[in-house]
């Protein structure tokens, strides 16, 4: 039986029985304060922070001296750094649905920004809502149409709209188009009969593509999502943190995705001009590329003004001012959890759905195994344990087992990820890990599929070439060895491990 029959049989009775449970119980069903569906024993809460399309680098912990993250660098000095996390998709909507079933997305209806996964697929929710837990998501998580998978408490996007009311335009604004990636609309489908409403009823800029380089947003800083989930996850503390039943939230801000539109006071941080464009900038071998990447290196079709470095310098300021206000933002969550003497009763985990190319190579953006597209920072902070940096490479395939495993919470259903425990105790723990693995555009024209294994990345293009990287020696990824014949066996090697974690259609 292979694993997509015994996901779909041999655990089905149980999901069955655990996804029953309405999505928001009555408080009749709830557990009484300090007791757990475990036992009396008061089990950690966990909260999860999330943020989109976060370079992995771009910390100042990680050794970038731009970036301005003193809340996540805090963090990171009391947590297990891992400095080789991926993500599973490197794109939003198929990332998350990645991350919150523990599912690869092969295993998954979501290959898309448009698709929704099926309600039989358990979620970190269902697992920690059956343990007895109140969880609960404040901000983005991109589910695509109405779904709670699983949650008791639950604000998103469409709140953010009605908190805003008629300043809903000038977000509407700032995108310039629909974009579920961003949120407006956050589901597709409440669109798509009738069209987008905003249609010619925006205030258009001069940007040339659908995307603009940046600027300041018009928005207040307080109005902006971040300041809404911010919020909004400090009243979920204040009223739930210390009620005795121990909570499972994720508090997910939107930047730094795009629209690279921060508030005044993160802007005036950075400067276009003191931006020093990456090493690989310019200098892509277009000749050993697939076609699609030449094609997005020459034409960057959502901002074609990034052919300018004046242009890109800008978009790069921009971008880590959106990362500062993120980590601003952060911070206060992180402060109050300490102020209400939640601190040391939390497990505290901070990710990102996806990186960002931010100009390696000459790209922008996602959808790329590039490590700056698919490379996501992970941070775990566990009361007790000592904090480190791990450089074992791991994937956000394994938080569902890991977040679970730690909280002692029974996972209701079985996925693909492995618990990252051993390296929480000891970030050189011998524990076999295996190769991290990740997939994109499955029932695209271009689908692709991607192997880490220790210092080499291999990618399989299923209608173009090859592409293998040894990321010690080569950490730009400026040297495609695919084709190169003193590689051809390390190539085969990997490309059969690939094959036999999922064979791709051809």
């Amino acid at each position: 039986m292979d694993r997509r029959s015994f996901l779909a049989s041999a655990t089905a009775a149980t999901l069955s029985a655990a996804l029953e449970t309405p999505a928001r119980a009555g408080a009749d069903e709830l557990p009484q304060p300090g007791s757990t569906a475990a036992g009396s024993r008061k089990q950690p809460n966990v909260l999860l922070l999330m943020s989109d399309q976060h370079k992995r680098s771009c910390m100042g912990s990680s050794g970038d001296p731009v970036a301005v993250t003193p809340h996540l660098d805090a963090l990171a000095g009391q947590a297990m750094r891992f400095s080789n996390a991926y993500c599973n998709n490197p794109v939003c909507a198929p990332s998350r649905a990645s991350l919150m079933t523990g599912l690869y997305s092969h295993h998954l209806e979501t290959q898309d920004n448009s698709t929704p996964y099926s309600p039989r697929h358990a979620t970190m929710a269902h697992h920690f809502n059956r343990a007895g837990y109140l969880t609960a998501l404040i901000g983005k998580m991109h589910f695509v149409d109405a779904q709670t998978h699983g949650f008791d408490y639950l604000l998103d996007f469409n709140d953010w709209q009605q908190y805003l009311g008629p300043k809903t335009q000038l977000y509407a604004d700032e995108l310039a188009q629909a974009n579920s990636g961003a949120g407006l609309p956050e589901i597709d489908d409440l669109w798509r009969e009738e069209g987008d409403p905003w249609k010619g009823h925006r205030t258009r800029d001069n940007r040339e593509g659908p995307v603009a380089v940046g600027r300041v947003s018009l928005l207040a800083e307080q109005d902006q999502f971040e300041g809404f989930v911010t919020r909004e996850s400090e009243r979920f503390l204040r009223n739930f943190g210390n009620t005795g039943q121990p909570f499972f939230l994720i508090s997910s801000f939107l930047k730094p995705h795009d629209p690279f539109m921060p508030a005044q006071r993160f802007a005036d941080m950075f400067h276009p001009d003191d931006m020093k464009l990456p090493p690989s900038y310019g200098k892509a071998d277009k000749s050993k590329l697939p076609a699609e990447v030449v094609h997005s290196i020459e034409l960057n079709r959502p901002t074609p003004e990034l052919r300018d470095p004046a242009e890109a310098r800008k978009r790069m300021a921009f971008y880590y001012a959106s990362l500062a206000q993120m980590d601003d933002c952060a911070g206060r969550i992180l402060s109050l959890l300490k102020e209400l003497n939640l601190e040391n009763d939390t497990i505290v985990c901070y990710t990102s759905d996806h990186g960002e190319m931010l100009g390696d190579l000459g790209l922008w953006q996602k959808f790329q195994f590039y490590e700056g597209s698919c490379g996501v920072p992970l941070l775990i902070r566990v009361p007790g344990n000592q904090p480190g940096v791990c450089d074992k490479p791991v994937s956000l395939v394994s938080l569902s087992a890991t977040l679970t495993e730690l909280a002692d919470v029974r996972q209701i259903a079985s996925n693909d990820g492995v618990s990252l425990t051993p390296w929480l105790k000891d970030p050189h723990s011998g524990t076999e890990h295996g190769p991290v693995f990740a997939e994109y555009g499955l029932r695209s024209r271009q689908p692709k599929y991607m192997i880490r294994d220790g210092d080499w990345k291999y990618t399989w293009w299923v209608h173009d070439i090859a592409e293998l990287y040894n990321l010690k020696t080569d950490p730009e990824e400026l040297h495609n060895l695919a084709a190169e014949p003193a590689y051809a066996s390390r190539a085969s090697e990997l490309q059969a491990k690939l094959f036999a974690w999922y064979r791709p259609p051809t």
